[in-house]
């Protein structure tokens, strides 16, 4: 039956004891700190199997030794424990440096991933900042835009002289008046003290040009218009 290591102390102790009248093989005396140092290096868990086959050898050598008081016998048997013993400790000590090395390198991949993600939320944040600046420049040049637009529009007469020939429609369709001949009804009804018959107009005549009609003014003055064509 397979025993762990604090069990196998135990019979290592109990088996010094109950040796102090005999002689003891040259090879116990090696073999035994061995076997104890294994059990406290965890050598039953890491290898089970290897183990427990060192403590039966050890254990059939400690039963030569204390039941049938065979010296050179259990020698052989604490001879092959120790070489066993020897073999399991160098693999113990192979396993924990590769464990160890797996360790540094999994620390060192999360290392890298924890900075891979920080220069993405790095760039990230970067790229966010940019946009904020690029639409910050586009409505800053969008203001300049419209602000020279303004600046640069010629004004708007608010009068008008009328000349040989014209009409309220050609007055009206003028590009600095209206644009549209279709709004002539609102100069007429501006200027009725001047008009008497819209279809008749003077040179020299100065008419206002009302710029702040409602919308409803002008559907009614195109509405007006079609009908007096």
């Amino acid at each position: 039956m397979f025993r762990t290591g604090r069990q196998a102390v135990c019979i290592l102790l109990g088996a010094m004891l109950a040796a102090c009248s005999a002689s003891t093989p040259s090879w116990r005396s090696k073999v035994a700190p061995l076997v104890e140092d294994l059990g406290v290096m965890q050598a039953p868990i890491m290898f089970p199997q290897e183990y427990r086959s060192l403590l039966e050898t050890f254990e059939h050598g400690e039963a030569l030794y204390h039941v049938r008081e065979d010296d050179k016998g259990a020698d052989v048997y604490y001879q092959l424990a120790f070489q066993k013993a020897d073999i399991l400790h160098s693999e113990i000590q192979q396993a924990k440096k590769v464990l160890a090395a797996e360790r540094q390198q999994r620390i060192a991949d999360l290392a890298a991933k924890a900075e891979e993600e920080q220069l993405m939320r790095a760039a990230a944040e970067a790229e966010i900042r940019l946009r904020k600046q690029q639409a910050a420049q586009a409505a800053e040049a969008a203001r300049a835009a419209q602000k020279k637009s303004k600046e640069n529009a010629p004004s708007l007469p608010n009068s008008y002289t009328v000349r040989r020939g014209e009409t309220l429609p050609q007055i009206s369709a003028r590009t600095e008046i209206y644009n549209d001949s279709t709004l002539w009804p609102i100069i007429y009804r501006a200027n009725r003290d001047q008009i008497r018959n819209p279809k008749q107009l003077w040179p020299g005549q100065v008419f206002v040009i009302p710029r702040n009609f409602s919308h409803d003014e002008a559907v009614e003055a195109r509405r007006y218009s079609n009908k007096n064509n």
